[in-house]
């Protein structure tokens, strides 16, 4: 059952792999329904693992974002999978916005 959730978990994913840091927050806090802090690392890595297994089936696997923030980690059989986040979502994990 692997390959499903991670074919699922792509998909949320594609969509804010093609956007600037700005847009991945923008797209987060729209989907989350609420406003996104800019200053705590573990959160904004916590809201996108939220939005990567939003309405994601996971048959028993877990997911968890990768130390260094650049790929979504599937664990809980015999085989484990990497996702990757992509370069702007990474960044927005690590380093948040540039607020005006």
């Amino acid at each position: 059952m692997l390959a499903p959730v991670a074919t699922e978990i792509d998909r949320n994913l594609q969509d804010l792999r093609e956007k600037s840091p700005e847009q991945v927050r923008a797209t987060l806090e729209l989907e989350q329904n609420r406003s996104m802090t800019n200053d705590d690392r573990d959160k904004r890595r916590a809201e996108v693992l939220r939005s990567a297994v939003r309405f994601v089936d996971m048959h028993g696997w877990e997911a968890t974002i990768t130390e260094d923030d650049s790929r979504l980690h599937l664990s809980g059989g015999s085989v484990t999978i990497d996702l990757g986040l992509g370069a702007s979502v990474a960044q927005y994990i690590a380093s948040g916005v540039q607020e005006q």
